[in-house]
């Protein structure tokens, strides 16, 4: 684990489970689990990271309770510190996350904790960026063979997928496609496709 916790990349999914609900370390390991398969969980290092968010006073524990015959355990929650360092997080990793890294992927699923327009911004600049270093790869230099200059078409291809699929999504979000917490019940609703 980083000397840093904070760093962890477990920590942005983590932060985000506490946003749901209130949950001890068993629980939160069996979620993070479960939703995002493709990251490495422990319960040992779900415990030690929500101690040292704990620490930095992001999240705040509660008196332990007993369940049944199961030993006590403490469950964890935000403060307010720790909502508005989440929102922050959300924000690097959407803006400054490496191009289909885990970083923008934990950001994605969060997004919703910010407005609707800050996401669009935010997003609409994240594509414009990604279109400007599509223009800057060059094209395949002559007398090299294509086969030593494969990676430059993958990366391509990857930094057109990613900005084709962020435009359609501050699209959606923009048409009120995806309903969007916060929205007042008598606001703009979802369309049907």
């Amino acid at each position: 684990m980083p000397l840093d916790a904070s760093r962890n990349s477990l920590v942005l999914p983590l932060l985000g489970l506490l946003v749901e609900q209130p949950s001890h370390a068993y629980d939160l390991t069996a979620r993070l689990r479960e939703r995002y398969a493709h990251l490495p969980v422990t319960r040992s290092t779900v415990t030690s990271l929500l101690k040292s968010l704990e620490k930095a006073g992001l999240v705040t524990s509660r008196v332990p309770e007993r369940v049944g015959n199961r030993p006590p355990r403490t469950a964890y929650e935000l403060t307010g510190t720790g909502m508005a360092d989440f929102r922050r997080k959300v924000e690097t990793g959407l803006r400054e996350g490496q191009t289909a890294s885990v970083d923008f992927i934990m950001a994605v699923a969060y997004v919703g904790v910010l407005t609707a327009d800050h996401a669009t911004a935010i997003l609409d600049a994240r594509a414009d960026r990604l279109d400007q270093e599509l223009a800057t790869l060059r094209e395949q230099p002559g007398g090299v063979a294509e086969v030593h200059m494969l990676e430059v078409d993958y990366w391509r291809t990857i930094l057109a997928t990613e900005t084709g699929w962020i435009r359609k999504l501050a699209s959606r979000i923009r048409s009120h496609d995806i309903d969007w917490p916060g929205t007042r019940p008598d606001g703009p609703r979802r369309t049907e496709a």
